[in-house]
């Protein structure tokens, strides 16, 4: 910074200074009020919302973890059924984890599987259905 030997400089630069510290003042202000609206229980429910419905996927994403979760359940009753067997209930969770976690891991080849199922039970029961009708 320059050494300011006139008062009409050092004037000038207080004004600067005023100037850039009114600025400040201001932005500031707007910053505090912007903060102030987004932490609204109101705003910040706005906003979740809009980024769940914006975030591309969610709803795979969701369905993906839903079927997991159902179909590891599912597989847990299926090896457990009624027994009391403590080793069978701790084969029951393993499974349950293994077929919860794959299925969250690759919810397309779950889709392509269930796809093919369908498609051949529809065949199979077209077949049927036209079979009675000749």
């Amino acid at each position: 910074m320059q050494n300011i030997t006139s008062v009409s400089r050092l004037k000038d630069a207080i004004q600067l200074l005023e100037d850039r510290q009114a600025f400040q003042g201001q932005m500031l202000k707007e910053q505090v009020y912007g903060t102030i609206e987004a932490l609204k229980p109101g705003n910040i429910l706005k906003n979740t919302i809009s980024n769940l419905v914006s975030t591309p996927n969610l709803v795979d994403s969701v369905l993906s973890t839903v079927i997991g979760l159902g179909t590891g359940y599912l597989t847990k009753k299926i090896i457990i059924g009624t027994s009391g067997n403590i080793f069978r209930k701790l084969i029951g969770s393993a499974f349950q984890l293994g077929v919860t976690a794959f299925i969250a891991q690759h919810p397309n080849a779950v889709k392509s599987a269930g796809r093919f199922i369908m498609q051949h039970s529809v065949s199979k029961n077209t077949g049927i259905l036209k079979g009675r009708d000749s």
